[in-house]
């Protein structure tokens, strides 16, 4: 008779080859009962709605959203081709936030299909789709995207409506600075006689500084007879114009984000110190690592203690002959935290000597990783590989909406983001837009969280600002602050949260 851990070791096969396409999404008719209970009961797929599953982790909690957000949009396409086959499709505001890059998980997923029945299906954690009966575009004016059928980017941005513009700003310029040509737009517009809305987007490709389309759209509907009017549908004009030869969507997007927030931080945070005294810096930046690393590692889920903190930071930390050492994760990440630590006190060395901190942090940040890694790979706990550089496969944060860059966006992104950190020239936006952009991208498999704050101390370091702890204690507002900055491109919370850190460390250190 077969063992229990036999038997869920075949109903894990079973699933294996479900999976072996890449989907997480399961069907139940592609299980059997039996196996489909075992995989329940031991937490390996979670059930959506009768008849769908996803895959999930056996170490999830009650309420971890993770499992669901990593497998939303398979979900949704498999979920979409299995009921409407081919004649379905996104609506063109969600279209067009795809095409801008914007992957967020949404509430609600609206979706046109011919045999639509106007019914919402709820989904996990307060999401659902929404499917209306109506016709869909043309043929050549769908596009399919991983699996999701979406309007074309010509396509979306004729049938968005003028409310979109005010409501998301940086999607819609975005997906703006994607066209290089008016002609993909014009025959949608000529055809469809749409005169008013001519105006609106003659109006909105000058906004992005894209004079050429603009007035290509005016003058060719004039000349077929058309009264275009110009309207501009934005609430702001930009203050620089993008740059419309850029091909990649993150790119102009992580830009925009740039030039929208830059002024919101400034505004709030406290004047940059004139701190000149290069030993008296670091020599508190010392003082405060064991509390530093104590709070960075519990962030990210580490068992750590004050006392092993100091036993790695003396050396004496021996898992061979201390039974308390032989937590080999959390010992190793609090050894790799002291490493890295080291790393980033040389890197607010070379600032303090007159380096340039965008300029420092692009060429060391990769420093700081591989020591923060190191000693797990000596334990031949990761692979060498591991430490290569930035990440090849997706990654995913813990109960978070925003989905990472894809690696392709990350080799694009991470050049232009240490750009701005360059040319930035007020030490605060560095240290809150380097700390969220960094994360916001995600570059590496694992420590972004770790190497994000050493970019924001840095960052601050250039500007005189004192190293500043996220305590533990703060987390849930930390991270809260990081996923409104992400999900709805309001930096505020982020900034006033970093700020008053900054200020209680600057009032501790004043007593």
């Amino acid at each position: 008779m077969a063992l229990p851990s036999e038997k869920l070791a075949q109903s894990l096969e079973v699933l294996k080859e479900i999976q072996s396409n890449g989907s997480k999404t399961i069907k139940a008719k592609n299980l059997t009962r039996t196996h489909r209970e075992r995989l329940l009961k031991h937490g390996f797929i979670k059930e959506v709605m009768k008849g769908w599953y996803i895959s999930s982790r056996p170490d999830e909690v009650p309420g971890d959203s993770t499992s669901w957000y990593t497998s939303f949009w398979d979900f949704c396409s498999n979920y979409l081709n299995d009921r409407f086959g081919n004649e379905w499709c996104l609506y063109p505001e969600q279209s067009l936030l795809l095409h801008s890059g914007n992957w967020t998980i949404p509430n609600q997923l609206l979706v046109k299909a011919t045999k639509g029945q106007n019914n919402q299906t709820t989904l996990l954690y307060g999401t659902s789709i929404f499917d209306t009966r109506l016709s869909l575009p043309a043929h050549d004016s769908i596009i399919e995207i991983d699996g999701l059928k979406l309007n074309t980017l010509p396509s979306a941005l004729i049938s968005i409506s003028e409310n979109f513009y005010r409501l998301h700003p940086i999607d819609s310029r975005t997906a703006l600075s994607l066209i290089k040509d008016s002609s993909d737009i014009l025959t949608l517009l000529l055809d469809g006689g749409h005169s008013t809305i001519a105006g609106r987007l003659a109006g909105a490709f000058r906004n992005i500084g894209n004079d050429r389309v603009a007035n290509d759209i005016i003058k060719t509907m004039r000349a077929a007879d058309y009264d275009v009017r110009e309207t501009d549908p934005f609430e702001e004009k930009l203050q620089h114009s993008i740059n419309t030869r850029e091909v990649s969507p993150y790119v102009q997007r992580i830009k925009l984000l740039w030039q929208q927030m830059r002024d919101e931080i400034i505004d709030i945070f406290p004047k940059a110190p004139d701190v000149k005294n290069k030993e008296s810096y670091l020599k508190l930046v010392e003082e405060l690592y064991t509390t530093d690393a104590y709070h960075s590692l519990s962030i990210e889920g580490y068992q750590v203690t004050s006392e092993l903190i100091e036993r790695v930071r003396s050396g004496s930390w021996n898992p061979d002959s201390n039974v308390e050492d032989q937590d080999q994760k959390n010992a190793l990440a609090a050894r790799g935290y002291w490493l890295a630590f080291q790393s980033v006190k040389t890197s607010i060395e070379k600032i303090f000597d007159g380096q340039p901190p965008g300029g420092v942090a692009d060429l060391d940040h990769g420093d700081w990783y591989r020591a923060l890694f190191q000693p797990s790979v000596a334990a031949g706990i990761i692979k060498p590989s591991d430490l290569a550089g930035y990440r090849n496969s997706p990654v995913y944060i813990k109960n978070s909406k925003h989905v990472p860059l894809n690696r392709d966006a990350v080799r694009d992104c991470m050049p232009v983001l240490f750009e701005l950190l360059s040319n930035e020239s007020e030490a605060s936006v560095r240290a809150i837009l380097g700390h969220f952009i960094f994360t916001f991208i995600h570059p590496y498999i694992d420590g972004n969280g770790r190497i994000g704050r050493f970019l924001m101390n840095v960052m601050l370091a250039s500007g005189g600002y004192p190293w500043t702890i996220i305590p533990v204690e703060k987390r849930n507002e930390y991270m809260n602050a990081l996923e409104k900055a992400s999900i709805n491109q309001d930096i505020q919370p982020f900034a006033h949260f970093v700020s008053q850190q900054v200020k209680l460390i600057n009032s501790s250190n004043k007593r």
